[in-house]
């Protein structure tokens, strides 16, 4: 699909991966709009970029609709990508008794039914679409994690909300196919976001030696690149593209 002139929504783009793919698809050209929870960081990257900022809770689907519909304007929604997602670390059961359950449902609530709000109101702006080059319409990209196939130790809520993320894909491609919507997920690695940020250097440089190759942490940019390139090859459809350096997370 051509990014060039295109209208496109990022949720969760007001840092991190979401924040380089805003700034990856306003360099191709597409009129981007930042949709996220935190109104001071997500003004300041949009007005950085020149995108538009719309404030939304991902879980709320009444806010995530208006943020499509901002995202659309007049001339529709082509692109949607889906960064937005928290984390807990936490045990099934352990010697403070069973795991809690209100933290693992808003993880859930967040980071799955948060993607699936945004694929929904986004794939059904995109149907009213005319059709572009090989009768596309439209093309969502959502965010996975290695923790979905990988989880570590303490990971059940956050690996549960990823796994999620990646059995919805395929068949969201296969819902959307006859209208010309594809729907991909990146299930990125040990990534160089704010979360690391707040790690002593001494760990951020081990956990990126552990990365085979390259033996670093993934940067922003280059999720952003593959989002790009997700958008642009039309073959690219139903797939969950793992983007870790041929990482693969021990127990713990």
């Amino acid at each position: 699909m051509r990014i060039d002139g295109v209208n496109a929504l990022v949720a969760g783009g007001a840092s991190g991966l979401g924040a380089a793919t805003a700034r990856r698809l306003t360099e191709a050209g597409a009129r981007v709009t930042i949709a996220d929870l935190n109104p001071e960081r997500g003004a300041e990257t949009a007005a950085g970029l020149g995108a538009r900022f719309v404030q939304a809770d991902v879980t709320d689907g009444a806010q995530v609709e208006a943020a499509v519909a901002a995202a659309a304007g007049e001339e529709g929604l082509r692109i949607s990508i889906c960064c937005a997602g928290i984390a807990w670390a936490e045990k099934t059961a352990g010697s403070r008794g069973p795991h809690a359950l209100e933290p693992f449902e808003a993880v859930i609530r967040v980071n799955l039914i948060g993607t699936f709000n945004v694929l929904r109101h986004a794939a059904t702006a995109m149907l009213a679409n005319a059709p572009g080059e090989d009768g596309e319409r439209g093309v969502c990209v959502n965010t996975a994690s290695i923790a979905a196939y990988d989880g570590q130790v303490g990971q059940i809520a956050y690996s549960a909300s990823k796994g999620g993320i990646v059995g919805i894909t395929l068949p969201a491609a296969r819902d959307l196919a006859q209208s010309g919507i594809r729907v991909c997920a990146i299930a990125p690695g040990l990534f160089d976001t704010p979360l690391m940020a707040g790690l002593p250097e001494e760990t951020r440089e081990a956990l990126g030696r552990s990365v085979p190759f390259p033996p670093r942490l993934g940067r922003p940019d280059e999720f952003g690149l593959l989002v790009r390139q997700i958008v642009e090859n039309p073959m690219l459809n139903g797939e969950v593209i793992r983007l870790d350096g041929a990482l693969r997370m021990p127990p713990r």
